[in-house]
């Protein structure tokens, strides 16, 4: 697979706008908490593992992370224009739920590869509300294929209704909670045997996030990884 990776050429002149702007916005509108950026490692690639609640988890984590990293999201994103327009100044990668797609998992490996960290939610999509959902296991398999560590980050106070509370100015309290560094037991077997441990890696990958976040936005993580389904006869 290869490892050549760049971003967008507009991407280099548009992220470092877009930081400083999303910066600004959350520091007027909200009252921002962030912990642990010192967990963030100074170099090499990683994934960013986040909960998604609503459409502010990624803006924020860009406007206070201290380097500037890659995001694969939702293609959806790609067809609303005000949301398309952000993802493409940005350079992001546009991921299709539900399907397997190479030229994306190429690209994604070969940025981590590269030595650039990529934020990805592991729940394919937004809850719209606190409690996190079961993770897919594209989390898993993308750290296994490129070899990364993950950073889990639990993010507190993105609810959908966050910008209308915020423009009626109730100036709401968003938080970043950043945790340590972390690699997921290597993946063995074929088959269903693989398909199991990749979810059982991405499982691992969302208990480290649950462990950020209050009881209430733990969803089906509060009492510990969620029982697999009996196989049908």
């Amino acid at each position: 697979m290869p490892s050549a990776y760049a971003p967008p050429l507009h991407a280099h002149f548009f992220r470092p706008l877009m930081r400083a702007l999303f910066r600004g916005i959350f520091y007027l509108l909200s009252r921002v908490q962030l912990s642990g950026l010192q967990h963030v490692p100074s170099e090499g690639g990683y994934l960013i593992a986040i909960n998604h609640i609503s459409l502010y988890e990624a803006p924020l984590v860009a406007a206070f992370w201290p380097r500037s990293f890659e995001i694969a999201g939702a293609a959806v994103v790609w067809q609303r224009a005000g949301q398309s327009a952000l993802a493409r100044l940005y350079g992001a990668i546009p991921i299709h739920r539900g399907q397997y797609d190479r030229q994306v998992i190429d690209r994604t490996v070969a940025a981590l590869r590269a030595g650039y960290p990529l934020l990805i939610a592991p729940e394919g999509g937004r809850s719209h509300t606190p409690g996190m959902r079961r993770a897919k296991p594209g989390v898993a398999f993308l750290a296994e294929m490129a070899g990364v560590p993950v950073v889990p980050v639990g993010v507190v106070g993105s609810t959908d209704d966050f910008l209308a509370r915020a423009l009626r100015g109730e100036r709401p309290k968003i938080a970043m909670h950043v945790g340590e560094p972390f690699r997921l037991p290597l993946v063995a077997g074929r088959g269903r045997a693989r398909r199991a441990a990749l979810q059982r890696n991405a499982d691992r990958v969302m208990m480290r996030i649950a462990a950020l976040l209050p009881p209430e936005y733990r969803g089906v993580y509060a009492d510990g990884i969620p029982s697999d389904p009996p196989e049908a006869a």
